[in-house]
């Protein structure tokens, strides 16, 4: 099985004392302590209510620099807190990539609560995208697995049925999936300019609190493209009651924007949806909550 890529630094609480002394002293004294370490980044809380986010390898390093380049833009257009780096921190030689100073938001993680405890808040979900969904700037990151044509992830979803990670979840998923992948790489491909795309919004990066959507975290894989790759969340976060509210409010939101038609948008955001849940179960040994969430979608996706 594929494993989470190691870190490339030893990220520890007395690199993030020494990294705050340096750049951010009034900080510097506040507790610290690791929160999560992720396949990108690692967070540690910062005092009650801050946290710092650093990059584990050089190949994140650039999203941490997108997120302080455009977080402060799109947190405007978004309905739910958004964790707007505060703070900058800059390469020194202690460290050679950028990190962040962020708010600590607090709550629950969505991948945490029932999958039923959801559909409450899916249309609030739809809206939130919505909001994002909007013509991305020249300059906007292109992240060349995320938003672009699902051609393109071809190569990568065959090796991973090849390769049998489908097996333990539906013992007969194999054909199911090609069908359903050939389906959505023959639907009406996106007929907008390329917008922004959240990259990532599954149930690990949305916070809950007293049973409402309060957050949406992670933009490390935000870039320009099409914003069917968003809506794989239909399949990611919720069972076919929640997904149902979901995509009413999605549809009846793009319908009231008076965008061009996009026929092709639920078949395409079901092919990243499969994508991503491939991934999600071939990393499986590595981390459960991920591999919770890619088992729950190709059931989703691919029902018996």
């Amino acid at each position: 099985m594929p494993v989470r890529p190691p870190a490339e630094v030893d990220l520890t609480a007395d690199l993030v004392r020494a990294l705050l002394t340096d750049q951010h002293p009034d900080l510097a004294d506040l507790p610290i302590h690791l929160a999560a370490h992720g396949w990108d980044n690692a967070t540690f809380r910062l005092g009650a209510d801050l946290a710092v986010r650093l990059p584990r390898r050089e190949a994140a390093a650039r999203l941490v620099e997108h997120e302080q380049r455009w977080l402060p833009e799109l947190a405007r257009r978004c309905p739910l807190a958004v964790p707007t780096p505060v703070r900058v921190g800059t390469r020194t030689a202690a460290f050679g990539w950028a990190w962040s100073v962020v708010p600590w938001i607090p709550g629950t993680p969505a991948a945490d609560d029932p999958v039923a405890a959801r559909t409450p808040w899916a249309a609030d979900l739809a809206a939130a995208l919505h909001a994002l969904h909007v013509p991305a700037p020249a300059g906007a990151p292109v992240n060349p697995v995320r938003g672009g044509a699902l051609t393109g992830r071809t190569h990568a979803l065959e090796a991973r049925l090849a390769a049998g990670h489908l097996d333990p979840v539906l013992p007969d998923a194999r054909d199911r999936a090609h069908a359903l992948w050939q389906d959505a790489l023959t639907a009406p491909p996106w007929p907008g300019a390329p917008q922004w795309v959240h990259g990532d919004p599954h149930p690990g990066n949305l916070v809950t609190r007293d049973g409402a959507l309060v957050a949406l975290l992670d933009f490390g894989d935000v870039t320009a493209g099409d914003p069917a790759c968003d809506l794989a969340t239909a399949w990611l976060t919720f069972d076919a009651t929640g997904r149902a509210r979901f995509r009413e409010r999605t549809d009846a939101l793009a319908e009231q924007s008076g965008a061009a038609p996009d026929p092709g948008r639920w078949r395409r955001a079901a092919g990243w949806a499969l994508v991503m849940s491939s991934a999600m179960v071939a990393h499986g040994d590595d981390d459960a909550v991920i591999s919770a969430i890619g088992h729950h979608a190709i059931r989703e996706l691919l029902p018996g």
